[in-house]
């Protein structure tokens, strides 16, 4: 029981520190419990980050809030009209497409593993061919009966997508219009004395914004990039593909892993091993490391390095507790733990005289 106490004592000795914990356990429950309703909500906060970029930088130019948000909010409307109406019809039929040719890649790949014992003996066997192709094959009747229900609930998947159309550029201008209006309504229902808690928000705050303006440029830098070496090489479904790659790079290191095998494999089908297919593949390697070594660190400076263990620990982590959204802010939410541990005080609060007494980190910080 001692030992119990003075581990409280020792880490919920300050009421800063209580206020904190009990904000991130809110918060926590608030997600887990109404993650799927508020799901337009959390897509027009993370739009409304990525724009209120742009709305400062007009501010800045000495133009008024308002007329900034009329501009930029008009030019994310023409992006969201574009992407419905020109590119969404392209990634349709191009999808539509691979599933029409989807039989005969099947057939052409059984008849390269039947192949395979003839041309290396030594390394694989008929049973083991046979073995494969049995598994191939209830894969793909697995994944017919999913694609079958998910044909089943399309009706209400676009209902869904219609709310999003209507109600997420709605709630983007009113984030972006009123924006501290907002806060300050937010604010005055949470506690007075939140010293510790103002000072990591506001660390974590500048992290979520920069991820998300960086991971937004990120995708469209390398989706374009992508594109663009996949028309001039004349590979199929480039547009397809290239936004596969364009998502991919939310979800690091395994994303670029995962979208490699569709690449490869329908460069394969459309070529066979010939140098098509490995300048493609050069290509392609070329683009995933000028993202990785480049792209990343220069979009991404002003973001806390995190070790890539911790990255992929975040991403299953948070990807298992709250899907795509938790995918997408893997990062800012590890940052947000590391801020936390930093902030965290470290021993018990020395209770001495007031002339000798020393302040510890979290009251420098609950005074900020």
């Amino acid at each position: 029981m001692n030992i119990v106490r003075a581990w409280f004592r020792r880490y919920f000795s300050d009421p800063q520190v209580v206020i904190l914990a009990l904000l991130l356990v809110a918060g926590f429950a608030l997600v887990i419990t109404f993650g799927n309703m508020l799901a337009p909500v959390l897509a027009g906060v993370v739009i409304a980050y990525l724009l209120e970029g742009f709305v400062g930088a007009l501010e800045r130019r000495h133009m008024p809030r308002m007329a900034a948000v009329l501009v930029v909010f008009l030019a994310f409307m023409l992006f969201l009209v574009f992407a419905l109406f020109g590119l969404l019809p392209i990634l349709s039929n191009q999808l539509a497409q691979l599933l029409q040719q989807l039989p005969t890649m099947i057939a052409k790949g059984q008849h390269t593993l039947q192949r395979l014992p003839d041309l290396y003996p030594n390394f694989i066997t008929s049973q083991q061919v046979s073995e494969i192709m049995a598994g191939i094959r209830g894969e793909l009747a697995a994944w017919g009966q999913h694609a079958l229900s998910v044909s089943v609930a399309s009706v209400v998947g676009l209902i869904a997508l219609l709310v999003y159309v209507v109600l997420v550029p709605v709630l983007v201008f009113f984030f972006l219009k009123d924006k501290d209006r907002i806060l300050q309504w937010v604010s005055q229902y949470l506690p007075g004395e939140r010293g510790l808690a103002t000072v990591v928000w506001n660390d974590v705050n500048i992290q979520i914004g920069n991820y998300v303006r960086g991971k937004v440029w990120e995708i469209l830098i390398v989706g374009v990039t992508t594109y663009a070496t996949f028309a001039i090489m004349g590979l199929q479904y480039a547009a397809l593909l290239a936004t596969l790659v364009g998502f991919s790079v939310i979800i690091p290191y395994i994303g670029a892993a995962v979208v490699t095998v569709p690449v490869a494999v329908i460069a394969y089908f459309q070529w066979g091993w010939g140098t098509e297919f490995a300048y493609l593949i050069i290509a392609y390697g070329i683009i995933q490391t000028l993202d990785g070594n480049i792209l990343v660190p220069l979009l991404f400076s002003e973001v806390v390095n995190l070790h890539p263990v911790a990255i992929i620990v975040a991403v299953l982590v948070f990807g298992g507790i709250w899907g795509f959204w938790g995918v997408f802010f893997a990062i800012p939410l590890a940052t947000l733990v590391q801020a936390v541990l930093k902030a965290w005080p470290r021993g018990p609060i020395e209770q001495s005289e007031p002339e000798t007494r020393t302040e510890t980190p979290v009251q420098t910080a609950a005074k900020r």
